[in-house]
């Protein structure tokens, strides 16, 4: 008998599987290993085919030019509780998926931007935009230590994880400010799930006059010509976003104890929780964005761009060289019971271990409940996003799912040092020969133009 919860897998896969071969170029035209490159696309498939993921979606970009997307599975209607009968919606590439904790990373990208532009800056008091926030010894955090999970306030109030609550600003902030820290600002390192998020969004209230999804929208998702890639979706979108499933084996009092302190709940109710119109209509900056596998991979091309998408520039270079700069070395993490490389609201891969596999000192990315990964690669420049909809915690296939940016980063392998300049696809691409490569113009020297001492460093 099978201890674990899983979904039915049909016998046809070929029924349930769409691959945008008009869009995906051949991986010797971007460098990489055709035979290595086939092997990731047969973990996506083992992972479906373990029953524990109903859904799932992969887009891989190398240079910018797509080399897989693709979907596998059910959208809507597989679940490990719904019978034959239930009506079945097949996923495609084209299905958003709330992608969780993945969301952080978008957060983060919105505060540096503010920050590039003087509108609030990292290393200030969060006090400073809300006043009220100072009780209980709290006046000593900064917005820098709530992107570091260093701020001391973790641990989300159980009253907060409601979703009456959820979606009442009002009352959301009084939590907050009621908050008492669990430890001194700038000191333990411990994941701040779901309240760093909240915090945020109120710092940007506070400073620009707008709610965090207005904001995203006019920054972020406008100029990059996005459709979701934000917080929650309309109501008139419910139904395209994909069902989420508690799969895996059960949980029981100590480990679920141990997500009830990082997530302010018992792990299978956070999954109920997200699939309800209140969850996905809201805005959680920390935990629910809602996009495409694609959409999620073209942000992280325009991160590895240095800041630009298609010609739109949104953040200088240097400001995402700030925002994936280490903060946190190896460290243990007090709620993951891991050791966590950090960024300013981003994850870091290692040397060694770490969620991009080995030899990945330089990836920057992030995690989303489970199995949901968004990274960026500047030394293969590749750009990657994976979703899934099964949420398990122990699973006998996990080692598919955790050696998947591995495999991608083996597949693509590490770039020439003269790689030639990113040509982003959105959507459809013509078939790239090595014939079509563009030829590279000698270099010529020029004259710096001089640093202007007004602005911040």
């Amino acid at each position: 008998m099978d201890l674990f919860i899983r979904s039915r897998v049909p016998d046809d896969l070929d029924a349930v599987t769409t691959i945008r071969a008009e869009e995906e170029v051949p991986a010797y035209a971007v460098g990489g290993d055709a035979d290595e490159l086939a092997k990731v696309w047969d973990l996506v498939v083992d992972l479906y085919k373990s029953g524990i993921h109903p859904a799932a979606q992969i887009c891989i970009r190398r240079h910018g030019e797509i080399v897989m997307h693709r979907s596998i599975g059910y959208a809507h209607g597989n679940g490990p509780d719904d019978g034959p009968d239930t009506p079945k919606v097949p996923v495609t590439p084209d299905t958003p998926f709330n992608i969780y904790s993945a969301s952080k990373a978008l957060t983060a990208t919105l505060i540096h931007l503010l920050d590039e532009r003087n509108e609030l800056h990292a290393n200030d008091l969060v006090c400073e935009y809300i006043p009220e926030f100072t009780s209980h010894g709290k006046d000593q955090i900064t917005i820098k230590h709530l992107l570091n999970h260093r701020a001391g306030v973790a641990d989300p109030p159980p009253e907060m994880m409601h979703l009456d609550i959820l979606t009442d600003n009002d009352r959301l902030l009084q939590i907050l400010c009621e908050m008492k820290p669990s430890s001194r600002a700038g000191g333990r390192l411990a994941y701040h799930a779901i309240t760093s998020g909240f915090i945020l969004a109120e710092v940007v209230r506070r400073t620009t006059g707008k709610d965090i999804r207005t904001v995203m929208d006019e920054r972020i998702v406008k100029p990059l010509g996005f459709r979701w890639n934000n917080y929650g979706v309309r109501k008139r979108d419910l139904k395209h976003v994909a069902t989420n499933y508690f799969t895996g084996a059960p949980l029981f009092a100590p480990m679920n104890n141990l997500f009830k302190s990082v997530l302010g709940e018992a792990f299978d109710t956070v999954v109920d929780m997200s699939n309800d119109p209140r969850f996905v209509t809201a805005t959680i900056p920390s935990a629910n964005v809602v996009t495409t596998a694609n959409e999620l991979c073209l942000f992280y091309q325009m991160l590895l761009n240095g800041g630009e998408l298609d010609g739109n520039r949104v953040l200088e270079p240097r400001t995402i060289r700030r925002a994936t700069a280490e903060q946190s070395w190896m460290e243990p993490d007090l709620k993951l019971i891991a050791p966590i490389r950090y960024a300013q609201g981003f994850m870091l891969g290692a040397d060694y271990i770490s969620i991009f596999g080995p030899d990945s000192d330089k990836v920057f990315g992030h995690l989303g409940l489970t199995n949901i990964f968004g990274w960026a690669d500047p030394e293969r420049q590749i750009a990657a996003a994976l979703m899934t909809s099964g949420k398990p915690v122990v699973y006998p296939e996990a080692w598919s799912c955790f050696s998947l940016p591995w495999q991608v980063g083996t597949a693509l392998g590490r770039t020439d040092p003269r790689p030639r300049s990113p040509s982003v696809r959105r959507t459809t691409s013509r078939a790239a020969t090595p014939s079509r490569a563009k030829k590279k113009k000698p270099a010529t020297s020029r004259k710096r133009k001089p640093r202007n001492p007004s602005r911040r460093a």
